[in-house]
């Protein structure tokens, strides 16, 4: 990495944080706000299930401890929040479960994904699961209504697993294999989720775990960079120690020469054969409704938040209210760099295409950005098409990266009820939130 690209990632990630901390001024709602479908455009259904068995010390995703009875009632709950969506006139042709552990009650999750396939046209579902969910029989439950799977491995390496409490949860790298090579193939597309960068990997253990992967022969194969928000690095260095080197840039020019024989879905994505059906949602849909206790969804320029406290969800839902409980507004300028980092994010943008989706002139609004962007070598101008660089995949790769974390305050801020309660407006950005314990995660 030369001084003009060092240069460019420090700005752009001192930008990111500047844009979080700017849109990131939340408006609590008393009543929930009506989610108005425009039929001029293509949106994406996206559906929360916040149960895990286990929690693992890097995730902070909105998740409680699993309890069949309380899951019952929640599927239920989302089954009516879905029909209530339908009436409001949506449609979507796409949609992502995520978690949570999506799979953690099969019987609930298939009845719920077909009445989403009967109310709405769905081309194309998308979920996640981890590696005790993945059992033949299981799976089968799901042919011709789950399209894509994407199961959390994160590492195949014993000393990893061991560190991050998943070697006795989910078994052994011997294990795991096993369990892999007999789901692979039941369902259309199988994705392999790894983790890189983690304290103290060394390259050869990198490299082991990119070839087991490789052998297995999933669809996808997607390589996440370790993720350390400030809710999450106290739990990682006390699972997984302090690296005092950091090798992500390192070990992500050994991952893409790894897979150069693969298609790029995006700068962290991997498929034997092309495809835009992928781990990352918002790269290839500019909209989507989501729901489900604390589900995002992002319309017209707005955030609206469903509220995280189950209880406060399914009394809404049962009531016919919005679930939704809070809203960020993004001025223009924002949305533009918003859209922009998940289009570059998959590798390229058509500049006509965006300025006509978005009604906007990106040379002019985003005039700064590209300048630099260009001067380090990240973006490559062919025409009316802007691509990225490998150095350019690897910016905004670490961009995506610090969005996500930025995500996780929300997530926290919004699971403690007390911080919230009568209060107006909450800026995420200047909230002090304690890491999330998994006392906490209780219900």
């Amino acid at each position: 990495m030369n001084f003009l690209q060092k240069i460019a990632l420090s700005y752009s990630h001192k930008a990111m944080q500047k844009s979080l901390e700017n849109g990131f001024n939340v408006q609590l709602l008393k009543n929930g706000q009506e989610k108005k479908n425009n039929p001029k455009k293509s949106y994406m259904l996206y559906a929360h299930i916040p149960f895990c068995h286990t929690f693992c010390p890097y995730c902070s995703f909105h998740k409680y401890y699993y309890d069949e009875n309380l899951a019952k009632q929640y599927f239920e709950s989302l089954r009516e929040e879905i029909k209530q969506i339908k009436l409001k006139g949506f449609d979507f042709t796409s949609m992502y479960v995520g978690g949570g552990t999506t799979l953690i009650n099969e019987e609930e999750l298939a009845k719920t994904l077909e009445l989403c396939k009967k109310l709405f046209n769905i081309k194309e579902i998308s979920c996640e699961t981890d590696p005790n969910h993945i059992e033949p029989e299981k799976l089968k439950m799901f042919k011709g209504l789950i399209d894509r799977l994407s199961c959390g491995v994160q590492s195949f390496d014993d000393d990893i697993l061991k560190k991050v409490a998943r070697y006795n949860k989910f078994g052994s790298s011997k294990e795991l294999q096993e369990k892999l090579s007999k789901a692979i193939g039941i369902l259309p597309v199988m994705s392999l989720d790894l983790i890189f960068n983690f304290p103290s990997q060394t390259q050869e253990q990198l490299l082991k775990d990119l070839e087991i992967a490789k052998n297995l022969k999933p669809q996808q194969i997607t390589t996440y960079p370790l993720m350390k928000s400030n809710l999450t690095k106290d739990n990682i260095a006390k699972t997984l120690g302090v690296s005092f080197q950091d090798n992500e840039f390192k070990f992500y020019n050994i991952i893409v020469d790894y897979f150069k024989d693969y298609e790029r879905n995006n700068a962290w994505s991997f498929s034997l054969e092309k495809s835009s059906f992928n781990d990352e949602y918002v790269s290839s849909h500019h909209e989507y409704l989501g729901v489900g206790s604390g589900a995002f969804s992002f319309l017209d320029g707005e955030l609206l938040i469903n509220s995280f406290n189950l209880n406060d969800y399914s009394k809404l839902i049962k009531e016919k209210q919005n679930a939704n409980i809070a809203k960020a507004n993004f001025s223009k300028k924002e949305i533009i760099k918003y859209i922009f980092l998940t289009e570059m994010f998959a590798g390229k943008i058509e500049i006509d295409q965006l300025n006509r989706t978005l009604d906007c002139n990106i040379k002019k609004d985003l005039f700064i950005e590209l300048l630099g962007l260009k001067a380090s070598k990240a973006l490559i101008q062919n025409q009316n098409t802007l691509q990225v660089s490998e150095f350019g995949r690897y910016l905004f790769m670490v961009l995506m990266k610090d969005f996500y974390t930025g995500m996780d305050l929300v997530r926290a801020v919004f699971r403690d009820d007390k911080r919230i309660k009568n209060k107006e407006h909450i800026n995420i950005m200047h909230e002090n939130v304690d890491p999330l314990s998994p006392d906490s995660m209780k219900f």
